[in-house]
């Protein structure tokens, strides 16, 4: 899951962060330019190009090993006990970090942040109640069909009803997982349901996420969001786990899973994006369904069959293919 509580979130085939703005393309070389000044700057381009990708990169690792490890404390605190945890850290961090203002803004600009917040806790809440029934890499694969299907709907492009049936060839591929036949048999259906449920909110997070950004300067609609995504799961944490929250080792576990899942991806997506394009962005977020199956992999034991790993690359190629198709579209707009 690409950092789903705090991270700016791109639509794949938007190529679209909210409240981040793409760096600059590259100038190309103008005619007549030497042979030997454009072999000089190859290699600092490669330089300038291989960081903010490495820090994308690394906020995805980041992101799913602290999923990993969040599955490792639901015996502690449960599903809803681990998102409150989760979302109370990642806030605090946030508001003492952004120091937001809370005067001067309409109630439109309330309803939307609140919104916002809203959408943040469901995709929190039923993700992690996904990743407590069924293994880690099958739940993010399910749960990028939801931003995969919102790429579609707003490119209203023929191509991309392409990459959306290789899409639900990966889903009817993964409901075989395990060998019980297609139809989720040995797929916990529940948890198969609440990922695509996350994956609902996942959009719903991009939509509000982009309104957020154009109505808060910097990072306060995001720290304010996550304070309201804390307030609504808070109730739902206490009445499951009750005084495990405050337990010393599950509260400092419950931390590195906001540091890990949050504060750290949100900070490395950060300054990868003042360097990288939107839309590589957007391509290297598709990578995230691979990452979670190998850290449920690493970290859980969780293996996976060849059927699963097929599935999984079927849905990476559509979301990939999706983001590729919006950049032509543009491209073409251009000219």
């Amino acid at each position: 899951m690409p950092a789903p509580s705090s991270s700016p979130t791109t639509t794949p085939g938007t190529g679209v962060t909210p409240g981040t703005t793409a760096a600059p393309a590259t100038k190309a070389p103008a005619p007549g330019s030497t042979p030997a000044s454009a072999s000089a700057s190859t290699p600092a381009s490669a330089r300038n190009r291989f960081g903010p990708v490495a820090l994308v990169v690394s906020a995805g690792v980041s992101v799913q090993f602290g999923a990993a490890l969040a599955v490792t404390l639901m015996p502690r605190a449960g599903a809803a006990g681990v998102v409150t945890l989760r979302l109370a850290a990642a806030a605090l961090v946030l508001l003492v970090v952004c120091r937001p203002k809370l005067r001067g803004y309409t109630r439109s600009d309330w309803g939307t942040v609140v919104a916002f917040g809203v959408a943040m806790a469901g995709m929190n809440g039923l993700f992690y109640q996904s990743i407590d029934r069924i293994p880690l890499g099958p739940a993010v694969t399910l749960e990028v069909l939801g931003p995969l299907a919102l790429s579609v709907i707003v490119s209203r492009r023929l191509v991309n009803l392409l990459w959306a049936g290789l899409a639900l060839a990966g889903v009817v591929l993964l409901s075989a997982h395990g060998g019980g036949g297609f139809g989720f048999g040995s797929l916990d259906p529940a948890g198969a349901a609440f990922a695509v449920g996350a994956g609902v909110m996942w959009a719903a997070y991009i939509v509000f996420s982009a309104r957020t950004g154009r109505r808060f300067p910097q990072a306060d609609g995001l720290a304010l969001a996550m304070a309201v995504a804390a307030v609504i799961s808070l109730p739902l944490g206490v009445a499951q786990a009750g005084s495990a929250l405050l337990v010393p080792s599950t509260l400092a576990l419950g931390l590195g899973v906001a540091v890990l899942s949050s504060v750290l991806p949100y900070t490395l997506e950060l300054l990868a994006l003042r360097r990288l394009p939107a839309p590589t962005f957007a391509i290297l977020m598709s990578l995230e369904p691979a990452i979670a199956a190998s850290a449920g992999l690493l970290v859980l034991g969780q293996a996976m069959s060849v059927l699963d790993g097929v599935a999984i690359a079927l849905v990476i190629a559509a979301s990939m293919g999706a983001v590729r198709s919006q950049i032509g579209k543009k491209a073409r707009a251009a000219l």
